[in-house]
């Protein structure tokens, strides 16, 4: 499974899904979209154009954010 997190350095939300994500033992990429132009470009084309962070990529597919990545997880989608 490759998962990416595309965050930025002043969401406290994106800090809890990184730290879900760590808790959880799923290996992941952040991708750093306010220190990187290249990468807020990136985000914009995998996200369809999302206005907020954090977005998490499943195996290529935008699931959405925190609070679609907890309900993934209560449904199982992890184990």
């Amino acid at each position: 499974m490759n998962i990416v997190v595309y965050s930025t350095n002043s969401c406290p939300i994106c800090v809890k899904a990184k730290d879900l994500l760590t808790k959880w033992n799923l290996p992941f990429e952040v991708k750093m979209i306010d220190t990187d132009r290249l990468l807020l470009v990136e985000f914009s084309k995998v996200t369809d154009g999302a206005r907020t962070v954090p977005q998490i990529i499943i195996d290529g597919k935008c699931i959405g954010g925190f609070s679609e990545l907890t309900e993934l997880h209560m449904d199982g989608f992890f184990d």
